[in-house]
């Protein structure tokens, strides 16, 4: 008990530190609770209070305000990132169909080339056979007319030697017929 005895009194001698009555000036409570009073009656005098609340408010607005700009900015930001994102994607698919393009362009381009290729070289090949039919048909033909020429010659010579000139008549006034027969 002693203790808690001591511990009260070294708690209350500070408040007890101002000597006489409290209304009176040689108290130093009540001087300093006067000028506490006096400093607030000057502070809500020059409307302290009012401006500090209005500055506070105008700080809020502004805080406020500048939270609302930066989210609509933020969110401005987002969908223009969005919207890059969904141009970069259809770049990239509009790329890849270029590349998909191309390559099966280029596909049916070869394909394209080797039947243009099978079929030149098939013309070719028919026109070098066509030539060579037509070249043997002639080399035929030369053939042919050589040897009529040369039976004619040899016919020639065998019924000049052996035909008289009785003969020769017949011969040639038969050929008349047979022409003019053909020929109507």
């Amino acid at each position: 008990m002693k203790k808690l005895s001591l511990l009260l009194v070294l708690a209350g001698t500070p408040a007890m530190a101002a000597e006489g009555p409290f209304f009176s000036l040689y108290n130093t409570d009540f001087v300093v609770l006067l000028g506490f009073i006096a400093f607030l009656a000057v502070l809500a005098y020059f409307k302290v209070p009012q401006k500090v609340l209005g500055l506070l408010d105008n700080r809020a607005v502004t805080i406020r305000n500048d939270l609302a700009e930066a989210r609509a900015l933020r969110e401005e930001a987002q969908t223009i990132l969005a919207s890059y994102e969904r141009k970069q994607k259809e770049v990239q698919e509009q790329a890849a169909r270029i590349v998909t393009n191309a390559r099966d362009e280029a596909l049916r381009a070869a394909e394209q080339a080797k039947e243009d290729l099978r079929v030149s070289i098939a013309r070719r090949l028919q026109a070098a056979e066509d030539q060579i039919a037509s070249a043997e048909a002639a080399a035929v033909a030369a053939v042919r007319n050589e040897a009529v020429n040369v039976a004619v010659a040899v016919a020639g010579d065998v019924i000049a030697r052996k035909l008289s000139a009785e003969d020769a008549s017949r011969l040639i006034d038969d050929s008349i017929r047979q022409v003019e027969t053909r020929l109507h």
